[in-house]
């Protein structure tokens, strides 16, 4: 097990799943916990369990963060406790089915969850780190942040913006002594895909990465500095393209013309 730099790890979504799994692997590599999710009594099972093993402080803080009384609960914390060091926004939902055939209400849910609690938590904890010139922010988002089409679009919409969230807040506090990864699984064995309908066992299983196997790549990626960790992407050259196409494109995304395309024939 690799190390980490100790501190306090608040970490969102922790009962079960992913957010389990970074739990037990940061109070393994030294990190106190905080644990925030719904289910008290799976909370209070993991505390004890990870107490247990590792000899670490963990509180359990249960929230609903679909709850505005809930969130800002959360946001306290995080103003408030200058020994957090680390926020994991692990907690999230998601969906298979169409656009069409989705119930908005249930997509707005989802877009509160995604991306306004992950927002707001982000926003609590950061100026702290930025005040004691340390801390890191972990944000899950998903492959669909770049594949759209793969899933509900609601959901990819979602990702994207945390993708694109991270990397902003990544260039604003690089010099600032806080550090921010953002993670896209691809298909993970966690209840995400049976709580969408859509049991895991019936994904190709050439397709779906164990959720261990996800954290331990996702945190050696965060050990090494990434700004952007895909754990199931192996040809790395890929993502490296991708990105310097998007860095060529940046200077030229804004003009006073419209490009020579787009201008009438005479």
């Amino acid at each position: 097990m690799t190390s980490f730099q100790p501190g306090t790890a608040l970490i969102t979504g922790a009962s079960s799943g992913i957010g389990a799994l970074y739990a037990d692997r940061l109070a393994q590599g030294g990190y106190d916990l905080v644990l925030v999710a719904r289910n008290v009594e799976r909370l209070k099972a993991l505390a004890n369990d990870i107490r247990t093993r590792t000899g670490r402080a963990v509180e359990v803080f249960p929230a609903d963060l679909n709850d505005a009384v809930s969130l800002a609960k959360v946001e306290a914390k995080l103003r408030q406790d200058a020994g957090i060091t680390l926020l994991v926004n692990n907690a999230g939902s998601g969906t298979h089915t169409p656009l069409l055939d989705s119930d908005v209400e249930q997509m707005s849910r989802m877009i509160d969850l995604n991306v306004t609690a992950l927002t707001r938590l982000t926003y609590a904890a950061a100026p702290g780190f930025v005040a004691r010139g340390s801390g890191a922010i972990i944000n899950i988002s998903s492959i669909v942040a770049i594949s759209p089409e793969t899933l509900n679009g609601v959901y990819g919409g979602s990702k994207a913006f945390v993708l694109a969230f991270s990397q902003s807040l990544r260039h604003e506090l690089a010099d600032k002594g806080v550090r921010v990864q953002a993670v896209l699984p691809g298909a993970t064995a966690t209840d995400f895909w049976a709580t969408g309908g859509l049991p895991v066992e019936h994904l190709p299983a050439e397709i779906v990465m164990r959720a261990e196997d996800l954290v331990d790549a996702a945190l050696l990626g965060f050990e090494r500095g990434e700004a952007v960790t895909i754990p199931s992407l192996h040809q790395v050259e890929e993502w490296n393209a991708y990105e310097a196409a998007r860095h060529t494109m940046a200077p030229h995304l804004s003009s006073n013309t419209p490009a020579p395309r787009y201008r009438a024939a005479v």
